[in-house]
């Protein structure tokens, strides 16, 4: 079936359910082109709690819907493949973290948002990449923290408050691998561009870029930058919108390995099939729902 066919059925179908199709900005560009919202983690858990449609289809990944479902429990939250996990979010358990918050009693507890609902239901307020710091600052009554999974993020934000930070050993896949001989590489290639990293990434990778943020901040980065050409240190999905925002300028991926399969695995076909047959309905336990909703809303109290 062609895309635009199957991209026009999907449209009908979301306009019947009245469904909004949130899009996460790793994902597809067939996916990314039909979205009601695009964007990275932040400004989808906004939209996810503001939206008046009555169901959510997350065309991104187990969390990402997942909190979905907490902000939203009136609402239908459909993950259209279930497959479609995090690496990332599986680096640590609800056990785990029970285990860690008592070896660190004085401790915050901040979950990146690419975690498990279980996780931030044991946790004290999350944090995406883009207002990390933000959360960090704003615990005032803590001297420690413990940020949990991503250790490049936690190691990142450090550098940005006074505070004692204890990085969980976890790490995305698509950042973590990302080398400085990556890195070289591509900048002799490209001797006149710039290098934008995602706080994924470890840090020698992050001493040799010009910029560091979300995948939002890279791409007003890119926006505004007068660089003709920027290599970009972070899932080369967002390359899409970065080339729509910015048609005249270059942007070339830092890796040939900076593809977040997990996120590319859903197709037009599955959102399809999700809207016909309203599979698959991610819920998420009261229990868990509760406590982890209080540390979500936590987080964009301060967005």
């Amino acid at each position: 079936m062609k895309i635009v066919t199957l991209q026009n059925e999907i449209r009908k179908l979301l306009r019947e359910r009245n469904a909004m199709l949130i899009v996460h900005y790793y994902e597809r560009e067939e996916i990314q082109a039909i979205a009601d919202i695009l964007g990275d983690s932040l400004a989808l858990s906004i939209e996810a709690a503001r939206t008046d449609a009555e169901m959510i289809v997350f065309a991104g990944v187990h969390f990402m819907a997942e909190s979905a479902a907490i902000v939203s429990p009136g609402k239908t939250v459909l993950l259209p493949r279930l497959d479609a996990g995090c690496p990332l979010a599986d680096m640590i358990t609800s056990e785990q973290l029970a285990q860690a918050r008592k070896q660190y009693p004085d401790a915050a507890v901040v979950a990146y948002v690419n975690s498990t609902a279980a996780v931030k239901a044991q946790s004290d307020i999350c944090c995406t990449s883009s207002n990390a710091v933000k959360v960090l600052n704003s615990l005032t009554e803590y001297n420690e923290v413990l940020m949990v999974p991503d250790g490049n993020l936690a190691q990142y934000t450090a550098g940005f408050t006074d505070k004692k930070i204890i990085p969980w050993k976890g790490y995305c896949p698509v950042h973590h691998f990302l080398t400085p001989e990556d890195v070289a590489r591509a900048k002799a290639l490209h001797p006149g561009a710039l290098f934008a990293a995602h706080p994924e990434c470890r840090t020698e990778v992050l001493m040799m870029a010009d910029f560091v943020g979300s995948t939002a901040g890279i791409i007003r980065f890119a926006a505004k930058s007068p660089a003709q050409e920027i290599i970009v240190g972070t899932a080369e999905g967002v390359i899409v919108k970065m080339k729509k925002e910015c048609p005249d300028k270059t942007f070339i991926p830092a890796s040939d390995n900076l593809d977040c399969r997990t996120m590319k695995l859903t197709t037009l076909e599955d959102i399809r099939d999700a809207l016909r047959e309203m599979k698959y309905v991610i819920q998420v336990p009261e229990e868990i729902r509760i406590p982890a909703k209080r540390a979500l809303d936590r987080m964009l109290a301060l967005s």
